[in-house]
């Protein structure tokens, strides 16, 4: 009997110093991070912002947290490209081990690695893709970036408490812009007005002639557009002057992508006086952004960071939040639960995740695009604070 419990009491201390080893060497390992965006072709610009605010956040908060070392294995989808952008999730999952996934920037994309996320239980901190209702049945997925109608609708509210009381609508025609066109037009006909008529414009269109004479022919008071940021904004602006629309008296108005910090030197005056709404500008005047903008401009002096580099400075605020609140561990379920609700001050001001949806709740800001010290910029002149998606339930 008592070499029996000697045995049993042997083979209990083995066990014990065998997992204790194994958790050492766990917690020696680099906790790894997926990192999907776009870096090569059409897209190699939005990849340079995303690459610029990730290396500015670790220069500022460093690559360790709660003792663990943080990699971050980053991966390229091309552009839109779901199936890559599955393929690269799954790789990363299977292969490399990694204990979350991050980024993405298209819709198409997004879909596919959130399906890859729920299947896998891996925790999906999507950077961008502004569809509505992507994340829904997601349950590992949560949104730093924004949704389109969630800064659509304060823009028709605007332009109806202005005096606006027709419209046309010119959108891409795919997820975002159909959200953008749909929440225009439900938010500007339920206020009171009237739309003229819709235009949907192919993702891969250049020429915006034959699109915005139809809207000078309708003779709306205002012309809303969707343009995403890697698309057509500039030629759409010269178009819109070049065929007079503005001494026509048809106000253009936009989402914030359309007039991006990024594309604004290449589009040059045409863009003044553009009305715009959304999540974030360079120039919003807070402590935090200004810390924000400076980090940025130290790794990269020559650009500034737009509503992607901000989305992608949150996401990571929010991933070594959650990796520190576990002691450097990232179990999926609790992941989760720290990831809903979560609050903080970003440098867009302050943003939570619904704990319902999983979606970002945000303020949204009416800006007008001016010149200032021989530089076009986005200058808030309203808050529309803590704005939910209309369309998530």
């Amino acid at each position: 009997m008592v070499v029996r419990s000697a045995r049993w009491a042997a083979l209990v201390l083995v066990t014990v110093l065998a997992a204790l080893t194994s958790s050492a060497r766990a917690a020696d390992q680099p906790l790894k991070i997926g990192f999907i965006a776009s870096y090569s072709g059409e897209s190699a610009e939005q990849g340079h912002i995303i690459d610029t605010a990730v290396a500015a956040f670790l220069k500022t908060h460093g690559t360790t947290v709660a003792g663990r070392e943080i990699q971050l294995l980053k991966r390229d989808d091309t552009g839109i490209a779901p199936d890559v952008s599955r393929r690269l999730a799954q790789e990363l999952i299977v292969q490399d081990k990694v204990d979350l996934l991050m980024g993405v920037v298209y819709t198409p994309n997004a879909i596919a690695v959130a399906g890859v996320s729920t299947a896998a239980k891996v925790p999906f901190l999507l950077v961008n893709a502004s569809t509505s209702n992507i994340i829904a049945k997601a349950p590992y997925t949560t949104r730093y970036g924004m949704t389109t109608p969630q800064v659509t609708m304060p823009l028709a509210q605007w332009a109806l408490k202005n005096g606006f009381k027709t419209a046309y609508a010119v959108f891409q025609d795919y997820g975002p812009g159909i959200d953008a066109g749909k929440a225009f037009t439900e938010a500007f006909t339920a206020g009171g007005g009237r739309m003229l008529g819709e235009v949907r414009v192919p993702l891969t269109n250049a020429d915006y002639n034959a699109y915005l004479q139809r809207v000078k022919d309708a003779k709306p008071d205002v012309m809303f557009v969707f343009d995403n940021a890697t698309s057509g904004g500039p030629q759409c602006l010269k178009a819109y002057r070049e065929l007079g629309l503005d001494k026509a008296g048809i106000k253009i108005i936009s989402l914030g992508a359309f007039v991006d910090e990024t594309n604004l030197p290449a589009t040059g005056d045409a863009a003044l006086g553009v009305i715009s709404s959304f999540d974030y500008s360079s120039t919003h005047d807070s402590k935090v952004n200004r810390d924000f903008v400076r980090a940025y401009k130290a790794i990269d002096p020559k650009s500034d960071p737009d509503f992607v580099a901000v989305a992608a400075w949150d996401a990571l605020t929010a991933a070594y939040k959650v990796i520190a609140a576990q002691g450097g561990k990232v179990d999926p379920d609790k992941t989760m639960t720290l990831l809903r609700g979560m609050a903080f001050e970003s440098p867009r001001g302050p943003i939570m995740i619904d704990p319902d949806t999983r979606d970002i709740v945000q303020n949204v800001y009416l800006r007008r695009t001016e010149k200032k010290n021989g530089k076009l910029v986005n200058t808030e002149f309203a808050t529309i604070p803590m704005v939910k998606d209309p369309y998530e339930k």
